[in-house]
């Protein structure tokens, strides 16, 4: 008989609601995703889940689009966290300040540790064109990250990504050699990937593949953003981009990740992929 999971959770990439049309050339169906939502949360309620974690994306725009989506939420009986994506903030200016507080987060990054792991929720949104407000110095450095990756040929330097702040880096930094102190091993949820390398990619993705691999205990990246999907691995660190909800006319796409003591086991519903990870023991 193969072993039971230490626990297992529910993946959510991009729903991306909003009451719109079809955006045909992105092959993407923001008012569909409601019943997307539903029928994978009632996937979820099946199952025996610590916990369900949306890796950003949640609305398409609009701060009225919130009110629809959230609700559907209220059906799930696990605990839920969100990450926020760079959709979540086209919303009016005045709302921009708001956005963490009105999808529940207790900040816009924050940590949590379940059977001897530690999740650490970043907040990819940090430096930007789009959730700073207007004037915000921030804005600036978010232009000037993407004038050097330009000049350096890179392909992310695009005004759909976004990096996070000395101030949220250190943070990170510290809150890996908390969870290594810990014994505990570690996985990173953002919104944008890092790796491999793509045009959707944090604005400052190699300078957090630089911090990761200083640390043998992060065993997954995981992230939305790039709806397609992706997969890395870097010196047994996986890089998991798990697919936009949003995307596609009648399928859906959502996960549960089985946390193995040797393996990940990743069960795709939908167009999400399946996986078995194995993970190096220390």
């Amino acid at each position: 008989m193969p072993s039971a999971p230490l626990f297992r959770f529910g993946v959510i990439a991009d729903p991306q609601y909003a009451d719109l049309e079809p955006n045909l050339t992105l092959n993407r169906y923001p008012a569909k995703s409601l019943d997307k939502l539903r029928n994978a949360i009632e996937e979820f309620n099946r199952h025996d889940l610590a916990f369900v974690v949306t890796l950003g994306d949640i609305i398409d725009r609009e701060w009225k689009s919130f009110d629809a989506i959230l609700p559907v939420y209220e059906i799930l009986r696990h605990p839920k966290y969100f990450l926020l994506g760079n959709h979540d903030f086209a919303v009016a200016p005045q709302n921009l300040g708001s956005v963490p507080a009105r999808v529940g987060m207790p900040a816009a990054y924050y940590d949590f540790s379940h059977c001897g792991y530690r999740f650490i929720a970043l907040d990819g949104n940090e430096i930007s064109l789009f959730a700073p407000p207007e004037g915000d110095p921030r804005r600036q450095e978010a232009k000037n990250l993407m004038k050097a990756l330009d000049r350096a040929g890179a392909l992310n330097g695009q005004r759909w990504n976004g990096a996070i702040s000395d101030a949220q880096y250190d943070w990170l930094a510290a809150k890996l050699r908390e969870a290594k102190a810990a014994g505990e091993k570690v996985f990173i949820l953002n919104h944008y990937p890092v790796f491999p390398e793509n045009g959707h990619n944090a604005l400052d993705s190699d300078r957090m593949l630089a911090l990761l691999a200083e640390h043998d205990h992060v065993v997954a990246y995981l992230n939305g953003h790039n709806h397609a999907g992706n997969f890395g691995a870097v010196e047994g660190t996986y890089f998991v981009n798990f697919k936009g909800m949003v995307d596609t006319e009648d399928s859906s796409a959502y996960a549960i990740v089985s946390v193995h003591a040797d393996r990940l086991d990743i069960e795709g519903f939908g167009r999400e992929e399946s996986r078995a990870l194995a993970l190096q023991m220390p």
